[in-house]
């Protein structure tokens, strides 16, 4: 869509300039004269020769979306048409690609789209959760409120993957500097000392050799363990990219004897807390379940959930199907059953998910309180090895000396 720059005076005859998107000069010169604009000049900006290239767009990032989704349920709760809120958010956002997005669904809900279908052209952005909310929301004349629980959702969403990268980048970041630390003493430090021992004439201690014996294989060999490393993890995405490989590395996942335990509590919080928002939000159950289901993250939990769908099509209660899972805790079964009972499952549904948000801080801690001694002996161990290996026979040497 083009972007036009205009220059001119408002209402109180202060100059005023900027920029906006529309689809011809017709339509710019509208929506200038909604905002009281006289204009002075109003010319198609120059195209930026990078813009239609996807590396170069800036990302639309899960903020965004949660800034944008809460002002706009404000706009909307203070009786401001949809096009208005939309046209106001467009202008002010300073993300190009999120702009642009954001006139393309204006302008198809100002042709008769309705919101949720107009944002269902964007699935990068707005996913089925979303757009599966809003079409409830449209239906139901509760769009205001449909928005807020939206953004309050995706704000604890966010904060639970923050925890849980933030648990994540300590052992990744300890893991890379020791093998950095590793390759430079094996190709630059190690062949120092081992010309060294060579003009020493003596035979070098057994773990002095040993190391020797790994620099020369690693420098030699070099371009082969970096392609095999490559090639490791090329052939794990693949596999992981099939539905028979990603099953098998789920399960391996979940039975992982750290991890699993976290990524279960993890599925169970997003399980919980996904379902609770889009039943309280008046979106039917089968519905729900089919999108929780793919926004799982997990294809053994997916398929779990998907198991659920039929039963609960076939006329059951839904924890009866979900205890015949294995994949749900038995505390998590007995409250959804007294939240069916009672007619309250969303409530419910919401209280089991910030029960385990809680059992994910937790478990966060716990791993994280047990990974740093781990790593700081590994790094420790590491390192000393291999400065103990290199003094060796220089010990050996002034031993020899005195």
């Amino acid at each position: 869509m083009p972007v036009y720059v205009w220059k001119g005076l408002n209402s109180y005859g202060e100059k005023r300039k900027g920029k906006l998107d529309a689809i011809n000069e017709i339509a710019a010169k509208a929506q200038l004269k909604k905002i009281r604009i006289k204009l002075d000049s109003l010319k198609e900006a120059p195209k930026d020769i990078f813009a239609n290239i996807e590396i170069f767009k800036p990302k639309v990032t899960g903020r965004d979306v949660v800034i944008f989704t809460r002002q706009l349920s404000t706009m909307i709760d203070a009786g401001l048409p949809l096009v208005q809120s939309l046209q106001i958010l467009g202008d002010q956002q300073e993300n190009p690609t999120f702009k642009k997005v954001l006139t393309e669904i204006r302008v198809d809900v100002e042709t008769g789209t309705t919101f949720a279908d107009a944002m269902k052209k964007h699935p990068k952005i707005f996913d089925n959760l979303f757009c599966n909310m809003i079409d409830a929301g449209e239906v139901g004349g509760i769009l205001d409120t449909i928005l807020s629980r939206l953004a309050e959702f995706m704000e604890k969403s966010m904060i639970l993957k923050k925890k849980v990268k933030g648990a994540m980048t300590y052992p990744v970041i300890c893991l890379c500097i020791s093998f950095v630390i590793t390759a430079v003493i094996m190709i630059f430090v190690v062949p120092v000392f081992s010309k060294m021992f060579a003009d020493f004439g003596s035979s070098l201690p057994a773990m002095t050799q040993m190391v020797v014996n790994m620099s020369e294989f690693f420098k030699s060999n070099f371009m082969f363990i970096a392609g095999g490393i490559a090639f490791i993890i090329v052939l794990i995405k693949k596999i992981y990219s099939t539905e028979k490989g990603r099953k098998k590395i789920d399960i391996l996942l979940l039975k992982a004897p750290v991890f699993g335990p976290l990524i279960r509590k993890i599925a169970v919080a997003k399980f919980s807390r996904t379902l609770g928002t889009m039943m309280k939000s008046g979106v039917p159950i089968l519905d729900s379940l089919t999108v929780v289901a793919k926004t799982a993250g997990n294809k053994v939990i997916e398929e779990a959930v998907f198991r659920v769908a039929d039963s609960i099509s076939e006329g059951r209660p839904i924890a009866e199907p979900l205890e015949e899972t294995g994949v749900f805790p038995s505390m998590v079964v007995q409250m959804i059953n007294v939240g069916e009972a009672t007619g309250a499952l969303d409530t419910m549904l919401e209280k089991i998910a910030d029960f385990y948000d809680e059992e994910v801080d937790q478990a966060v801690e716990n791993m994280t309180a047990m990974i740093e001694p781990f790593m700081m002996v590994f790094l420790g161990g590491l390192i000393g090895g291999l400065v103990i290996a290199m003094y060796l026979p220089i010990f050996k040497m002034a031993s020899v000396v005195g």
